[in-house]
């Protein structure tokens, strides 16, 4: 059995002292002369998830990138995911490469591009993206709207720690979701349950690895593994909680049943939900049927 060895630590370390996994990003911005931009990236992550009155990605970049001085000139961008043909990831790896103006890269771009419904001083939109996430970054924290651009040969300190100019050639953004868009297929399997089938195919970045090449994987089917079934004291543990919920608001134990696969950790915020829902139906019992209607408000809910 092979032992683990202890590997130095360097600059870029996601790539030169590990394997990790990562998306491939094409982000779009506006030049400053009105022109769409495309880079390549795979730095890009869920930030804000639960929680806050807005959802949210983290995106590390070289401060000196177009996309970099594009959003802290115009506060705008779009991240589009494209699929794993070859086609596609080699043009990403172009676009990508450091030192081109927006004119000499966009000049024979192989994406197609569309105008955002958000407005016209919004990026354009790659047509051939699975899902598009259009965003604002969410300048006020740390007070990154003091950070501008234009500072090509790097920034000095002093530098913020985790939103805006991070450092002399380095940036962090956090990006506001303001909507997300994808192909009808994929939208539908969101909605109606998702299948083994109806995956997009969604390549792997491994990030430039060796000076020569980069490299990433193409998508393969994916493997389910079923929630393992609750048993009676999980039932007892939810109508443990919702008792202690509110005291205007009863759930049956036959509605508790149906409960048990929430995780516990969200329990609490699902009960509290329901019974704000129920009284704004002016429930005061949570059957089946109940249960039922509330449930369906909040699946409408949440497509808003």
């Amino acid at each position: 059995m092979d032992e683990l060895k202890e590997l130095r630590i360097v600059d870029n370390f996601y790539q030169t002292s590990a394997f990790y996994p990562m998306p491939t990003i094409l982000i779009s911005t506006v030049s400053e002369s009105g022109q769409t931009n495309l880079g390549a990236y795979s730095l890009c992550f869920p930030y804000y998830i639960a929680g806050k009155n807005y959802y949210a990605m983290l995106l590390e970049c070289r401060n000196s990138s177009n996309t970099a001085q594009n959003i802290l000139r115009t506060k705008k961008c779009t991240l589009n995911f494209i699929t794993d043909e070859k086609k596609y990831f080699k043009e990403a790896v172009r676009l990508g490469f450091p030192g081109d103006s927006t004119e000499e890269k966009m000049k024979n771009c192989l994406f197609t591009l569309k105008d955002s419904a958000l407005g016209k001083d919004r990026p354009q939109i790659v047509q051939e993206s699975f899902q598009v996430f259009e965003c604002t970054w969410d300048d006020s924290l740390e007070d990154a709207y003091n950070d501008k651009p234009g500072n090509l040969e790097g920034y000095e300190p002093p530098y913020r720690n985790f939103n805006g100019i991070t450092s002399k050639f380095g940036a962090h953004f956090i990006l506001k979701i303001d909507k997300i868009l994808m192909k009808e297929k994929y939208h539908n399997s969101i909605i109606n349950g998702v299948k083994r089938n109806n995956f997009p195919n969604v390549p792997v970045d491994y990030g430039y690895r060796d000076s020569t090449n980069f490299w990433y994987t193409k998508f393969k089917k994916p493997i389910s593994e079923k929630i393992p079934e609750k048993n009676d004291g999980d039932v007892k543990s939810v109508i443990y909680a919702a008792e202690r919920i509110d005291p205007d608001v009863k759930f049956t134990e036959q509605a508790c049943a149906k409960l048990v696969k929430i995780p516990r950790i969200f329990l609490k915020a699902a009960l509290s939900q329901m019974v704000s829902i129920a009284k704004q139906e002016g429930i005061s019992l949570i059957d089946e049927d109940a249960l039922n209607i509330i449930n369906d408000k909040r699946r409408k809910e949440k497509k808003k």
